[in-house]
């Protein structure tokens, strides 16, 4: 998965998290935790593969 598309399911889990608190909807929040934090390991994963590219790159 891209790194754009990572960045858009972290927020994409931010706002359910939020909306949940507002609405006091604790299966809300809880899955837009974890839809925030599979984007962020997702976001990771793509700033190591490109780190590892892009030391292949400079051998």
């Amino acid at each position: 998965m891209g790194k754009a598309k990572a960045k858009a399911k972290q927020a994409k889990g931010k706002l359910k998290e939020s909306l949940g608190s507002t609405m006091d909807d604790k299966r809300m929040q809880a899955e837009g935790s974890t839809e925030r934090m599979a984007g962020k390991a997702e976001e990771m994963a793509s700033d190591a593969a490109d780190k590892m590219n892009k030391a292949k790159g400079q051998r």
